[in-house]
């Protein structure tokens, strides 16, 4: 063993880096760990059989590969990794993680894992919130149950799957798209510290994002209303009696907190806004006059009551009077509980305390020590009002708040209008990377002509979220690509009928719909094409029952002024 290492930085000479005084092996600059160095008696020599023992930190946005290094050692010389402050390390089937040694990902940290392998929990861990693990494209994903101390803002992200659900029962996740576990490697179990939470799933280029629980919480500076008058969240105490509303018997009761948590949140930009992390602004009178009497802010699934039910707030952003605060990129936020959950008042608007569905270790306990709670609740059988995401209710609230534009002050002057379009920019991919443009069009039908033993082709498209090209009052947050009804395959001497995207168990990128002859792409959809290529070249005719429209990024924007 050794507690040193070489180093080689991007630009500069081969070292050996030894411990500081305190014991730390240091690394603040980018570049490659080339395994451990051997000491002798004149010159540092790199051991490739030896291990790192000891700390080692990289930090001070450091980029750093790691080639042919042994993380500690199988015989009980241990090593501690920390990855922080903005720095990565990539670890490849080179490297090696020894039992009883591990690499944490702190906050600001990004750990990618290309290759290498882990089979006990614990060897990988978070630290702090706000850390990134990237798991490379052929890792085994079975790596993920080895991962620990996952907590809000804490993200995986797997490379080349693409999922847009995630399900858990008896402590097994199993990625979905479309309600359907993906095939392959996609289900993980995580280890007990970790069972019972959810994430959000997220696909942006080619990759899922696993984020820890989007919280429901308040912004410091929220105004909650107690039987001593209105009280700023953050100085909320445990024993507080909280004003509720009694929607049912149309009164107010007081009911005790029975716990209060705070926790810090640092936006991804990048990410639909709703899912970046970025708080919610509810500007004074936006839902009625004197309703809220000063700004509100909340992050985006925090609920509002309206007429007997909860919507999140995610679902009435308007941009002009409810928008998402985009100035706030890091922020406290605190969660308030009574015994039940309650309506309660935050700012003089109706709103919802806390219901733990299985978030409360994400956060530090604030003021008195709480009594032990009990399992996670859920919001069919434990919340003080039902949650509604209806169309049918929420349009009609969304545009009568927007209509009070004029009554209020300070609306937001959104910088950014959208663009959309119909175009969908149909074509396919091979396997081997080829691109296919249609041949023909007629209508709604699209061919393309295909060369003979291509195994099978992503249907590729623009795609967007119905919330964001029909309104957020729409829970619909999937990626809809194109909607592809009847597909042949036509040679010289047969018409093959395709119905793979129509299956139960669908392939990769494919979506529901209402119609039982039609799925919906997410923009990427693979089309297995069996043995039908073999040998032979051939038509591939698809019908496209519907598509679009769609919104036009910035960077497809651009593309579109070039081209013109």
């Amino acid at each position: 063993m050794a507690e040193s290492i070489i180093f080689k930085p991007t630009n500069g000479s081969q070292s050996v880096i030894e411990p500081d005084s305190n014991g730390v092996i240091s690394i603040n600059e980018s570049g490659s760990i080339i395994g451990t160095a051997y000491i002798t008696p004149t010159v540092p020599l790199s051991d490739l059989t030896q291990a790192t023992t000891g700390t080692i930190s990289i930090t001070n946005n450091a980029v750093v590969t790691a080639i042919i290094w042994n993380v500690g050692e199988a015989s009980g010389s241990t090593a501690t990794v920390t990855v922080s402050d903005g720095a990565s390390l990539t670890l490849d089937n080179s490297d090696k993680i020894a039992t009883g040694s591990t690499v944490v990902v702190g906050n600001g940290g990004t750990l990618l894992l290309d290759g290498v392998s882990s089979n006990v929990p614990g060897q990988i861990q978070f630290s702090g919130g706000n850390g990134t693990i990237e798991v490379g494209a052929g890792t085994n994903l079975t790596i993920i149950q080895y991962i620990t101390n996952i907590s809000v803002n804490d993200t995986i992200v797997l490379d080349g799957t693409v999922a847009d659900g995630v399900t858990y029962k008896d402590g097994v996740y199993t990625l979905t798209d479309n309600g359907q576990p993906i095939q392959g490697t996609a289900s993980f179990q995580l280890p007990a510290a970790n069972e019972g939470s959810t994430f959000t799933v997220t696909n942006v280029d080619g990759k899922t994002y696993l984020n820890a629980t989007t919280v429901v919480c308040f912004l410091a500076g929220s105004m909650i209303r107690t039987s001593e008058g209105d009280v700023a969240v953050e100085d909320i105490q445990i024993g507080d009696q909280v004003v509720t509303f009694d929607w049912k018997n149309n009164k107010d009761i007081t009911r005790p907190v029975v716990w209060v948590g705070k926790a810090h949140a640092v936006v991804r930009a990048g990410l639909p806004d709703d899912e970046a992390g970025y708080p919610v602004r509810i500007l004074k009178d936006a839902i009625a006059d004197g309703v809220p009497y000063k700004d509100m802010l909340i992050t985006a699934e925090h609920c509002l009551f309206f007429d007997g039910k909860f919507v999140p707030v995610r679902m009435l952003v308007n941009g002009v009077s409810i928008f998402y605060d985009k100035s706030i990129l890091s922020y406290d936020y605190y969660h308030v509980e009574t015994a039940q959950h309650s309506v309660i008042t935050a700012d003089g608007m109706l709103t919802e305390s806390y219901l733990d569905t299985g978030n409360r270790a994400s956060f530090r306990q604030e003021g008195k020590v709480a009594t032990l709670r009990g399992a996670v609740r859920n919001w069919t059988k434990d919340a003080g009002a039902p949650l509604c995401v209806d169309r049918a209710f929420v349009e009609p609230l969304f545009y009568k708040l927007e209509a009070r534009e004029n009554s209020v002050t300070g609306c937001h002057v959104p910088v950014e209008q959208a663009v959309m379009v119909t175009d969908s920019n149909l074509h396919l991919v091979t396997q081997a990377g080829a691109i296919i443009r249609p041949v023909r069009q007629d209508g709604q039908r699209y061919s393309f002509m295909l060369p003979a033993h291509t195994q099978s082709v992503r249907i590729v498209s623009r795609a967007s979220r119905p919330a964001d090209v029909i309104g957020p009052f729409v829970d619909d947050r999937r990626q809809m690509g194109v909607a592809v009804a009847d597909v042949h395959f036509i040679t010289a001497k047969n018409l093959h009928t395709i119905t793979a995207h129509l299956q139960a168990e669908k392939p990769e990128g494919w979506h529901d719909t209402d119609w039982t002859d039609c799925a919906w792409t997410n923009g990427n959809a693979v089309l297995p094409m069996g043995d039908f290529t073999k040998g032979k070249m051939g038509l591939l005719s698809m019908t496209i029952r519907a598509a679009g429209p769609y919104l036009l990024h910035e960077a497809d924007q651009k593309a579109q002024v070039f081209s013109a």
